[in-house]
């Protein structure tokens, strides 16, 4: 693969992991204006991003199968197909409950990019190489927020919330274009993998049964899913409690994502020295303790906007190393299951986010603790975890090197 090939591939991937971003952060900024207009409370409208999120966890499992069995392609159009019909529906709704509907149905089909992506990673490209391809997926996947919500801000106050999901649909267009010219097929389908319920649960408990897989699976699942808590809950604490309005807030986030884009590529120089484990350890270690610094400066009522966006941005830039080493340590260990390995991956890591962001919109308060609170608690957690999981590879590891000699000698 020459280097404008690995850079074309590389882009239609970042596209891919950037649909369900878009999908994402793009409606936020209308978040008062749909609440309005479909007469009924923004806590309310918070739950058709929980319910966006619930349905890439569950779809993300169903994909992983697909994708192992019929290849990398075919489900791809499948999927992408059905959310560009949900986007649709998302802009022709007159309801919160079809709205939420829609979401499900829309995330159940984008989430195929999320796999599918992860998967053709690991098909395209050396084991050595792909932390780093994770890291410029995340840089690709970083400008999204930077100009998603400003977008979504603008469409909203020029054509109303609608447009917003017409946007995206049309977005979607151009990326099945891109699939079908560009993007190498990557893995063969495999018909010896049965779809049969049983079957696919024995492959998903085989990859569960690998303690590197686990271990930093969770941490990947239960850590990045702080960024999920700001999503829910920043609408309400800078459009309703600090008063700016839609453009305003698409700029903060805008912002803020910068906190995400600028660490992305010092992976690559990190891990020219340390180890993936090291920067998640140091990464996480940092996180924790601004965590618990924003979450007292918020109780204590330190902060007014801008100085919630500062600790905000420092919060934020350890998402862009966590994400990345964590995936690739978590996908290493497979060739033949990759596919079920990323879905697995991706259903913990949004399963952790639609739990989070639904936490945030259940102990709404009309205060930003609900909001920082889980993000802290995100990332503690993910410490806690990691430490435990690090402990039970380091067992494993060492049993198996005992066990290795004693079995050469009974043979």
């Amino acid at each position: 693969m020459t280097r404008r090939q690995h850079a074309i591939v590389i882009l239609i991937l970042g596209t891919l992991t950037t649909i369900s971003p878009f999908s994402i952060d793009m409606y936020l900024p209308g978040f008062p204006a749909i609440a309005k207009s479909l007469h009924t409370t923004i806590d309310q409208v918070q739950l058709s991003l929980t319910a966006y999120l619930i349905g890439i966890s569950f779809g993300q499992i169903l994909y992983g199968p697909l994708l192992d069995r019929y290849g990398r392609k075919l489900p791809l159009y499948g999927g992408l197909v059905l959310y560009l019909v949900a986007s649709v529906g998302c802009a022709l709704t007159n309801s919160i409950e079809t709205l939420i509907l829609m979401r499900l149905l829309q995330a159940l089909g984008g989430c195929v990019g999320l796999v599918a992506a992860q998967a053709l990673v690991r098909d395209l490209f050396p084991v050595s190489k792909i932390a780093q391809v994770f890291s410029l997926l995340t840089l690709v996947v970083a400008v999204s927020p930077m100009i998603a919500p400003t977008i979504g801000g603008y469409a909203t106050v020029a054509m109303g919330w609608h447009s917003i999901f017409l946007i995206l649909a049309g977005i979607t267009a151009l990326i099945i274009i891109a699939i079908y010219f560009v993007l190498p097929d990557g893995k063969k389908p495999d018909p010896s993998l049965s779809l049969r319920p049983r079957a696919v649960v024995s492959n998903y408990l085989t990859v569960m049964k690998q303690p590197q897989f686990l271990t930093y699976s969770l941490v990947a699942g239960i850590a990045t899913s702080a960024p999920f808590a700001y999503i829910a809950g920043s609408p309400d604490v800078f459009m309703n409690i600090y008063h700016l309005s839609e453009q305003q807030y698409g700029w903060i986030f805008a912002f803020l994502s910068i906190a995400i884009i600028a660490p992305s590529q010092l992976n690559h120089i990190l891990l020219k020295r340390f180890q993936s484990e090291q920067i998640i350890f140091t990464t996480l270690v940092l996180q924790s303790i601004v965590g618990i610094l924003m979450l007292a400066g918020t109780w204590a009522g330190w902060f007014g906007p801008y100085g919630l966006i500062a600790v905000l941005f420092v919060f934020l830039l350890g998402q862009s190393l966590t994400g990345p080493n964590a995936s690739a340590l978590s996908l290493a260990p497979f060739t033949r299951h990759a596919g079920s390995a990323a879905a697995l991956m991706g259903s913990f890591r949004m399963g952790f986010g639609a739990l989070v962001s639904a936490s945030v919109s259940i102990f709404h308060n009309r205060t930003a603790i609900p909001m920082v609170g889980m993000m802290t608690l995100c990332v503690v957690t993910g410490l806690v975890g990691l430490l435990l999981g690090q402990r039970v590879i380091h067992y494993r590891t060492k049993k198996a090197a005992v066990n290795e000699p004693l079995s050469e000698v009974a043979l």
